[in-house]
């Protein structure tokens, strides 16, 4: 397996942890200023990883 792959499925995997935090946090807010920004800072986050990490596992060739 290449390293890319690897970083990749481990970016994919935080990524997915950083959307299911976020959608704990949403479930559990009061609405406040700082849940908030938390939900947009950690959804931004989770994202870019999520997509990031898709990303090098679909251009990673597979060499064997």
């Amino acid at each position: 397996m290449n390293l890319k792959r690897i970083f990749g499925a481990l970016l994919t995997a935080l990524g997915i942890g950083g959307l299911i935090y976020v959608a704990i946090l949403f479930v559990n807010t009061k609405g406040g200023n700082q849940d908030i920004k938390a939900l947009v800072i950690y959804s931004i986050l989770g994202i870019i990883f999520f997509g990031a990490g898709i990303s090098l596992i679909r251009t990673t060739k597979d060499e064997s």
